[in-house]
């Protein structure tokens, strides 16, 4: 799996280079800016990106940016966010077109080698893979109170549909919430029926079409 690695901080981009390799990554091309990056996407066609907000030149949305025009010119292309912090107005944007695998990690939350093993292979896969600090604060634009289709959800299917955004297997979030399996089905029928969603057999395309849809409140 060829990986194009954009960090501008030399020690974090060699200790995630050494990591992925250890991993048996390809890393097709590990760059510090902007401009390297828009050269990496058009030239090395990488199976999945993993990409830290800000890089040089502007050192501001430089490496979400230059994710963003690669995803328009290949779509559906799978695309890691490392950041500091949550850019919400590019989070939505990344996540907003439904197509292809995506993430959003922050770098302070991720604890061990084989959560961010995981979470890069799950977008490669066309997976999510989000923290739900991000998803958290996605979600929070949306209040109970307002006349929204979120504001339907009940509690606990606003804790399955968190757990769903971050790319769990109802499995999964059954184990976490300590409930059946069966319960989670029930939950997750309910979330997609009060959205006016349908029930698709693909977990991943479910979770960014319920992203889509809070984002733009249709």
């Amino acid at each position: 799996m060829r990986v194009v690695l954009a960090e501008d901080l030399f020690l974090l981009r060699d200790g995630l280079v050494r990591l992925l390799e250890a991993y048996d990554f390809e890393i097709a091309a590990a760059v510090e800016s902007g401009p390297e990056l828009t050269r990496a996407f058009a030239e090395l066609k990488p199976d999945v990106a993993v990409v830290d907000v800000r890089l040089p030149p502007t050192h501001t949305d430089e490496g979400l940016q230059c994710a963003l025009r690669a995803r328009q010119d290949r779509p559906g292309l799978p695309v890691l966010v490392l950041s500091q912090h949550v850019e919400q107005l590019y989070a939505r944007e990344l996540l907003a077109d439904g197509s292809g695998g995506v993430g959003y990690l922050l770098k302070d939350r991720v604890f061990d080698a084989e959560q961010f093993v995981d979470a890069v292979r799950r977008v490669a896969a066309g997976g999510t893979a989000m923290d739900p600090q991000v998803i958290q604060q996605l979600l929070s634009r949306r209040s109970a109170a307002e006349e929204q289709p979120l504001g339907r959800l009940t509690p606990r299917e606003r804790e399955v549909l968190e757990l769903m955004a971050q790319g769990r297997s109802n499995a999964a979030i059954a184990g976490q919430l300590v409930v059946t399996e069966r319960a989670i089905a029930k939950h997750t029928a309910n979330i997609f029926g009060k959205l006016g969603l349908e029930v698709s057999d693909d977990d991943n395309r479910r979770v960014l079409a319920v992203l889509a849809y809070l984002d733009h409140g249709r």
